[in-house]
């Protein structure tokens, strides 16, 4: 069923058929003043129900019609009562499609009293039911109408925020992916060449780097399908010893340090994603020989220091993983930078709140 349009509302004109077959039977004093007041009030109604579901609605000439319309009516009621008291319960159906807000309780207020006054000249007590018409078809018509605008705006809130939480879903995943995929490729490809470098002296520890790589790899089969339901949540403790496996398997000396007070599990799985980034590039591109990895921190913040002596990623700007990790750090209430170190070779250096606020967008992609 689609949104309320001008033809809803042009049934209601069967109300002036009284008026209408007063002037067919002569009985309508100047009948050919009141056929041109039918046309007039017609015309002008049909115009404006119209107008008040378009663009147009607001505009100053919708505003003329309806003063036009309320002249008419005004005209004719006055001027023959009866049947043609019938035009003001119109009047106020188009003034309630016209007129939204706050401004259309006293508008529908005054016509209504223009109404029962009109109709007690004209016609005694039978105002009270030309003044009671009047009003309710206003303010029905405005709430009907007002009503009907709410729901299309839920549904298109629900819509955008429907293709706002798939987008944020897909964006989760890509990261995850990434993260997870990147790091654990790397040290399966570390691990190979060991054993392909110890096969032909050492048997035993080139199985046991072929013992690893199977491992690893039924461990990131387990952390693929948590990330793909969503409910991943990395330990901070366990991602320090891989990145100390990670980084002894090429050589580079692993040095790590912790302290501080025990973290939240979000607050740990997202510096978790960041020593694996920063260790699988450390790993892939660094040719460091030294790496060292500090966690440290106070009661309502935690930092996490990452530096090597090797040459960084590239010629020192940021990869795409770590650019992506300072989104999530930064909609989280941290900050990630990552560049050249002081004294030569590379650094990341991150900071969060010990709890994450509820409302980040990390932990909703969570």
């Amino acid at each position: 069923m689609g949104p309320p349009n001008g033809f809803a509302l042009l049934p209601w004109l069967l109300m002036g058929m009284g008026a209408f077959s007063n002037v067919l039977q002569g009985k309508t004093p100047n009948p050919w003043v009141g056929g041109i007041g039918l046309l007039a009030f017609n015309s002008l109604y049909v115009a404006l129900v119209f107008r008040a579901f378009g663009a147009t609605r607001e505009t100053r000439a919708t505003r003329l019609l309806l003063l036009a319309l309320g002249a008419v009516t005004l005209a004719l009621a006055a001027g023959y009562g009866g049947s043609w008291l019938l035009f003001f319960p119109l009047l106020g159906l188009a003034t309630g499609a016209v007129l939204r807000g706050p401004r259309i309780g006293p508008v529908i207020l005054a016509l209504s009293a223009v109404a029962g006054l009109v109709a007690g000249l004209r016609d005694g007590w039978g105002a009270i039911n030309v003044a009671y018409g009047t009003f309710i078809s206003g303010m029905v018509t405005a709430a009907i109408l007002r009503l009907s605008e709410t729901v299309r705006e839920l549904r298109a809130t629900r819509q955008e925020l429907a293709r706002t939480a798939v987008e944020k879903e897909r964006l989760r995943f890509s990261r995850d992916l990434h993260d997870l995929l990147g790091h654990t490729l790397s040290v399966i490809v570390v691990k190979s060449e060991a054993a392909r470098r110890l096969a032909p002296r050492d048997l035993d520890a080139a199985l046991a780097q072929v013992s690893d790589i199977e491992a690893v790899g039924r461990q990131a089969l387990t952390e693929i399908r948590e990330a793909v339901t969503g409910y991943r949540e990395g330990s901070l403790a366990t991602e320090l010893d891989r990145a100390r496996d990670a980084l002894s398997t090429v050589g580079i000396e692993p040095v790590v340090r912790r302290s501080g007070p025990p973290l939240e599990p979000a607050t740990e799985a997202l510096l978790s994603w960041v020593v694996r980034e920063s260790v699988t590039n450390a790993v892939r591109h660094s040719e460091a020989s030294h790496c060292e990895i500090e966690v440290s921190g106070t009661p309502e913040r935690v930092a996490l220091l990452i530096t090597d002596n090797g040459r960084g990623v590239g010629s020192g700007t940021p990869g795409s993983g770590l650019r992506g990790l300072a989104e999530r750090v930064a909609a989280a209430g941290g900050t990630l930078e990552s560049g050249p170190a002081t004294r030569g070779g590379f650094r990341v250096a991150a900071e969060l709140p010990v709890e994450l606020p509820v409302s980040t967008e990390w932990e909703r992609a969570q």
